[in-house]
């Protein structure tokens, strides 16, 4: 446990409430967790975690655009499900970008656990997309996302973001049940 891990944890779950509270500022907190991040798993040789840091930095810039967009268009923060078929579309394209990378870490870098680290990657890269569009479908796949993280981050001695991550499981139900509620009334 290192002052990095402590600091990006904190930093973690103020963007995770963030998000749940549907707040704009999530972004930015966000944004700042991933600079964190990204050097703490380059550290642990979790290459494909620090490949995705760098891509949720750019998610976070674009998730900030889009959720500025929706707020000046609709003067609200629509919350939107996506439909069965688009959802398995989308997790398959997930899988086949996961098998691609992981093929990538596996052959090219010393990532102490590719293949999952690549799966994981991938599907956190859509399930931050899915929360840049506001599909409530983000956190039932940030859940279940979670729960695998933690195993993984107990296997490289990463107690402390094992932790969060178990918390992150929580606040993904909360968020779950609250983006449920609020996608209930606006039908």
């Amino acid at each position: 446990m290192s002052i990095l891990e402590i600091i990006s944890v904190i930093i973690s779950v103020i963007a995770v409430v963030l998000t749940i509270k549907r707040h704009i500022w999530c972004w930015f907190f966000n944004f700042i967790a991933c600079v964190l991040y990204a050097i703490l798993f380059f550290q642990f040789k979790l290459y494909g975690e620090t490949i995705l840091q760098v891509f949720f930095m750019v998610m976070a810039v674009y998730g900030y655009i889009q959720w500025k967009k929706g707020a000046v268009e609709h003067h609200i923060l629509g919350i939107s499900n996506l439909s069965l078929i688009k959802t398995i579309q989308q997790l398959i394209g997930g899988c086949i970008v996961g098998i691609g990378f992981g093929a990538v870490l596996a052959n090219f870098t010393e990532a102490s656990v590719p293949w999952l680290d690549a799966q994981l990657a991938a599907f956190s890269l859509l399930a931050t997309y899915w929360s840049s569009q506001k599909y409530l479908n983000t956190w039932r796949l940030w859940v279940v996302v979670d729960i695998i993280y933690i195993a993984m981050f107990i296997y490289k001695s990463l107690y402390l973001t094992a932790g969060l991550y178990a918390v992150f499981v929580i606040l993904a139900a909360m968020g779950w049940m609250q983006w449920q509620k609020i996608y209930t009334q606006q039908k």
